[in-house]
């Protein structure tokens, strides 16, 4: 199993402050989505929240699909299970979001390989949180 877990890739992603579109955030505080979106938003970055229901969260507004969300985004950042990984990649690649970031226990090779073929840089299988503790950030 590939990862495409580049150091490189991972350190910029947290180091360059961008919009991470954070599908599966909703106001639920018990989910990981919640914690790791504020850790995102703390480092600079600004987060929208992407769930069917649109919840406004951390003070973001929601939108309900990828496609509903204004302007550029930098980063994808995926928190639905992997079954529900692969559209919401081909969603990215579409409205042209510059990297993906499945999340701890996300893993869909397929789609990760179609996102790198379309020019996406691609985090798979880990969280942020664990990332920026690993390397000193």
């Amino acid at each position: 199993m590939t990862h495409h877990n580049d150091t490189d890739v991972i350190r910029r992603l947290l180091t360059t402050p961008g919009r991470w579109a954070v599908v599966g955030l909703s106001t639920n505080t018990a989910r990981a989505a919640y914690g790791v979106s504020e850790f995102v938003q703390a480092r600079g970055n600004e987060i929208v929240p992407v769930h069917p229901s649109a919840p406004t969260v951390h003070g973001a507004t929601g939108y309900a699909t990828l496609a509903d969300v204004p302007g550029d985004v930098d980063v994808v950042d995926v928190f639905v299970n992997s079954a529900l990984a692969g559209a919401v990649v081909d969603e990215a690649i579409a409205v042209g979001a510059r990297a993906v970031w499945l999340q701890l226990g996300v893993v869909d090779e397929d789609a990760a390989a179609r996102a790198a073929a379309a020019g996406l840089d691609v985090v798979m299988d880990t969280c942020p949180i664990i990332e920026a503790r690993r390397l000193g950030l």
